[in-house]
């Protein structure tokens, strides 16, 4: 019994002492990511690592070759060229997406990423380059022509996406409604369930379902909702320490916005020209 006793007591001390290491080591790691200034590191192996949701279109997914492509592909290569570094794409889970930046393990978030107040405590954003809104996908088998229809219905959402933090921080829109919500590794899991209706609706972006159900067979077949939620921001992220190399983006964005750059890769994915005014950015 003594024994048993002992080595419990030793096994609380061990908790003790390592606990507080571990709390130690996070808040070295923020700390680094808040504080230091990487560009000369970036600068001398040449190379911008940038995460991403690689099913995400038609911001960045793999085509049937399995090559990436999308807008932000295009995007990031461009500003890439212009710094003189060569772009690497890293696939990531996208719910760890912070934590892959704060870590080292990426440089960038460059997927869609949306700008919000609980995102910019931990990560530095980059000028807006695009507008992007929430809304609800459904079939329209089902009928559903509003929010007060998924009463009872499930809803899909993407885990760690905008659209799943939009549904818990306006719950006056859409969350009052569904009987249940199931999250989503990635938005082509949730559509595979909406077309087979083991799901109601889904919240997505707009840049992905307008791009998703254009290139389906029958595009008639779904029906979008604008339910409510505030109009986003796409960005890049970064550390809060990478002054230098935020600045440099944003040169290059103010840049590319003026010399009709920006434009072309619009027209190219959305038929459209950038809906952004980059005059007044400094």
């Amino acid at each position: 019994m003594k024994k048993i006793k002992l080595w419990a007591w030793g096994m609380v001390l061990i908790g003790l002492l390592v606990a507080p290491l571990a709390g130690c080591q996070h808040q070295s790691v923020t700390s680094r990511a808040n504080q230091t200034d990487t560009w000369n590191k970036i600068s001398q192996r040449k190379t911008l690592v940038v995460g991403l949701d690689d099913s995400f279109v038609p911001m960045g997914f793999r085509q049937k070759d399995g090559t990436l492509a999308g807008y932000d592909i295009d995007l990031a290569r461009a500003v890439g060229k212009r710094l003189g570094l060569r772009i690497s794409f890293q696939t990531i889970d996208w719910s760890m997406k912070e934590t892959e930046l704060r870590n080292g393990t990426i440089d960038l978030i460059w997927n869609g990423y949306t700008k919000t107040p609980a995102r910019a405590k931990t990560v530095a954003f980059s000028h807006t380059y695009l507008k992007n809104k929430q809304i609800l996908v459904s079939k329209k088998t089902t009928g559903i022509t509003s929010p007060a229809q998924m009463q009872g219905k499930v809803v899909g959402l993407q885990s760690g996406s905008s659209g799943y933090t939009a549904y818990n921080d306006y719950p006056q829109y859409l969350k009052r409604y569904p009987r249940q919500a199931i999250q989503y590794d990635t938005f082509t899991n949730a559509f595979l369930d909406l077309n087979a209706n083991r799901i109601q609706g889904m919240v997505i972006d707009s840049v992905y379902a307008n791009y998703y159900i254009a290139h389906q067979k029958d595009p008639q077949s779904y029906r979008t909702l604008t339910v409510g939620f505030p109009s986003e921001d796409f960005a890049v992220g970064m550390r809060k320490g990478d002054r230098t190399l935020r600045r440099k983006i944003n040169q290059v964005f103010t840049q590319m916005a003026h010399d009709g750059s920006l434009d072309r890769i619009n027209q190219k994915w959305f038929g459209k020209p950038n809906q952004i005014s980059f005059a007044a950015k400094k």
